[in-house]
Order: structure tokens, then C-alpha cells, then sequence
């Protein structure tokens, strides 16, 4: 059995990473990992779907154990992906896919550097203020902060080994897919 392929999913918030997500993860058989995480679940979010919601000591330890693939603090929390399933599902043969921030992209690549790295990209800086500014959720200085995030964001898309410009949603989840099949037919 082939060993499965492992994809690295970013981009900056307001792309409409979540969107092309659930639509990619519709149309494949990619299996989608699941984040840690030690903040408190935000209504509507279930354990184990969302993130797996754990204790600050429960992921230190995971870290200390080495089962973490990648983490990061933000906020004052702890965010990562766990390193068993992720395993056990490549070694089924099984290709994952792996929505995590431009850091945790890093760390990834340096210790699989057979990953694929897919950035996904606004049609434009104003198209994603736009964006932003459309969830109605965030204060003034909440859009700033994330547009300066953005920013930093869009500049490490070059570090990804593909980059998809989400303008047209079906064109950009047609675009992975064709990413998807082109890479499943090296495996092999």
C-alpha cells in the first residue's frame, strides 16, 4: 500500500480558507486532522470536530511525549496537530490535509519536507479588507489587527509549493483538485 499524501492548507483570514475547505473536503477523499487546542469551544464548536478542546497540562504533556507535529501559542492559548492520527492515517495510505497558520506550515515542512504546501490567496489586499470588514464581528481595531496578520501572511506564500487565488469558489476548489490529482499520480 501507498503511503498517503500530506497537504498543508493556508492563508490568511478572510481568504475563505474554511469555505474552500468544506467544498474541497466534499468533492475528495482527503481526510481533514483535527486541531488542539487549550481555549474554551466557541458556541456551536463540538470536541473533536472543531478542535479537540484540552487542557493547558494535557498539551504540554503532548508536547513534552514528542505528539505534537506542530503548535503554537496565540492569544494566550495553545493551538497544534496531534501527531497520531496524522500518522496512522498516511500509513493507511489515506492523503490528509492539515488548515493550519503560515508558522505551523513551517514547522511541518522542516520535519516532512515531502508535504505539499497549498497557500491560498485573495484576489486582491482590498477584495480581503472587504472581506473582513463583510463578517460584521470584529471591531475596527480587530479588521486592522487581522489586515497587518494578512499582510504577514500573504508575504510567506512563496514558501508553498502551490498558490490558488480564491476569486471564483468552484474554480479555486477545481484548481486543488487538480493539485490533489497531479500529486497522487507521483506517488505512485
Amino acid at each position: 500500500m501507498n503511503k498517503g499524501r500530506l497537504y498543508v492548507f493556508s492563508g490568511p483570514s478572510g481568504v475563505g480558507k474554511d469555505t474552500v475547505l468544506s467544498l474541497l473536503l466534499s468533492r475528495s477523499d482527503l481526510t481533514k486532522s483535527v486541531s488542539a487546542t487549550t481555549r474554551a469551544p466557541r458556541e456551536g464548536e463540538t470536541d473533536g470536530v472543531d478542535y479537540y478542546f484540552v487542557t493547558k497540562e494535557q498539551f504540554e504533556t503532548l508536547i513534552r511525549e514528542g505528539g505534537m507535529l506542530e503548535y503554537t501559542v496565540y492569544a494566550g492559548n495553545y493551538y497544534g496537530t496531534p501527531k497520531a492520527p496524522v500518522e496512522a492515517w498516511l500509513s493507511e495510505g489515506k492523503d490528509v490535509i492539515l488548515k493550519i497558520e503560515v508558522d505551523g506550515g513551517a514547522q511541518i515542512k522542516t520535519l516532512m519536507p515531502e508535504s505539499i504546501g497549498i497557500f491560498i490567496l485573495p484576489p486582491s489586499k482590498e477584495e480581503l479588507e472587504r472581506r473582513l470588514r463583510m463578517r460584521g464581528t470584529d471591531s475596527e481595531e480587530a479588521v486592522q489587527k487581522r489586515l497587518a496578520a494578512a499582510l504577514n501572511e500573504l508575504s510567506c506564500a512563496e514558501r508553498y509549493d502551490y498558490r490558488v487565488v480564491n476569486d471564483d469558489l468552484d474554480l479555486c476548489v477545481d484548481e486543488i483538485l487538480a493539485i490533489l490529482k497531479k500529486n497522487k499520480k507521483k506517488s505512485r
